[in-house]
């Protein structure tokens, strides 16, 4: 089997040319933030946020511009307010213990999943009702195998699932020191059975 040639080494952020070949890369969060700090760049929100900041800074010399989220006009208190079926999800919806504890009267063991809080944010104007007969799809869902879409920051979490599809036999060791290896390559970070042959490299 012909394995993975040994690709170019990863740039530092600061010698990435531009937002392309800074994007072709993995950096791990704490990367993303120390460069950002040192370039006067916010550190707020998740690595994307951080990244897709980095990415103009790269293209433009600047950081950009403010985005203001529209803030919410319902004051509709999800952490102490009363829950019943016929709650209305409110635009000021978030995943809080009184929400918990309402979603398990009606599922016991019910567990927050991210299907489930997306459901819950592009679903505004329904009611818990409707997220309960949800949280019942997803759960059915899930049983049956129907694969979730991947999130584009759980990176990690696809390459374990796709290791262990074809790598029946696959280790967590192995995995966590391939995809160390993986990650000094050029993207995309899916797995492939070619990967296997970074384990061999010096």
């Amino acid at each position: 089997m012909s394995g993975r040639a040994k690709g170019p080494e990863r740039p530092d952020i600061a010698d990435c040319p531009d937002s392309a070949t800074f994007r072709g890369w993995y950096y791990l969060k704490t990367e993303l933030v120390d460069f950002a700090k040192a370039h006067d760049l916010k550190t707020t929100g998740g690595k994307f946020d951080i990244a897709d900041r980095i990415a103009h800074y790269l293209d433009h010399g600047e950081a950009p511009p403010e985005r203001k989220l529209p803030k919410a006009r319902s004051k509709f208190d999800w952490h102490s307010a009363t829950l019943t079926p016929d709650t209305v999800i409110t635009d000021s919806y978030r995943n809080s213990q009184n929400m918990r504890r309402f979603m398990q009267s009606q599922i016991p063991g019910f567990k927050f999943s991210i299907p489930f809080m997306d459901w819950m944010k592009a679903n505004t104007g329904k009611t818990l009702a409707d997220a309960v007969a949800a949280a019942h799809k997803i759960s059915a869902a899930k049983k049956a195998g129907v694969k979730q879409p991947d999130q584009p920051h759980n990176q990690y979490n696809a390459y374990t699932r796709a290791y262990f599809a074809q790598v029946p036999d696959g280790t967590q060791a192995q995995l966590r020191k391939l995809w160390k290896l993986r990650r000094q390559q050029p993207g995309p970070y899916v797995f492939d059975l070619a990967d296997m042959a970074l384990l061999d490299q010096k």
